[in-house]
């Protein structure tokens, strides 16, 4: 945990209202919404946009041109890619039924919620309502749209899983009693389908 004071640069604009914690950084042209929760230690990339009602864990990053729409909860230890999208409408429209604009209150929002130690790729899309939980991979472009269990390896449009990640983001691979990751050596082992390391 950091003990400095928040960085922001002087074109990104932090509204009134907003939260960053301490030691984040907010880069060139990112917008922080009102009512946005940023923890300590993150990285908002240049044109990043925080929605208002945005909880940000700490030790974070948020990459350059990702939009991450409220109500969103993101857990610590989150990475999100560059031009990430984390939606939060399941029946988006312009206009009511009668034609006219819709306006605020016309629609309720649902938000995306990364759990701790999550990445999600460049340009992936998570729709609605998603829960992606801790330790989750999703793959560079791909479109999110049913939950992810833990440690999951998901790709494509929709996302599908492939198979397991370790918490160093490496694919695990099936040894005789559980599942091992090549990299770190750690071990694995699925208990009530929810993929653990021991």
């Amino acid at each position: 945990m950091s003990d400095s004071s928040p960085w922001v640069h002087a074109s990104a604009d932090v509204e009134d209202g907003a939260s960053i914690g301490d030691g984040s950084r907010v880069w060139d042209l990112a917008k922080v919404r009102s009512g946005a929760k940023v923890g300590s230690d993150c990285t908002i990339g240049r044109l990043a946009y925080i929605d208002n009602d945005v909880i940000v864990g700490s030790r974070c990053k948020i990459q350059n041109n990702a939009l991450v729409y409220g109500p969103a909860t993101i857990g610590d230890g989150v990475f999100i890619g560059p031009a990430v999208v984390l939606t939060n409408d399941r029946h988006p429209r312009a206009i009511t039924p009668d034609g006219e604009t819709a306006q605020a209150g016309q629609w309720s929002r649902v938000g995306v919620t990364i759990c701790k130690g999550a990445a999600l790729g460049a340009g992936s899309t998570v729709v609605s309502g998603v829960t992606i939980a801790d330790w989750a991979l999703v793959a560079a472009g791909s479109v999110v749209a049913a939950d992810v269990p833990a440690h999951a390896l998901v790709a494509g449009v929709p996302a599908r899983q492939l198979g397991w990640v370790s918490r160093t983001g490496h694919r695990l691979v099936e040894a005789e009693d559980g599942w091992e990751c090549p990299f770190s050596g750690d071990r694995y082992d699925m208990i009530d389908s929810v993929m653990r390391r021991r």
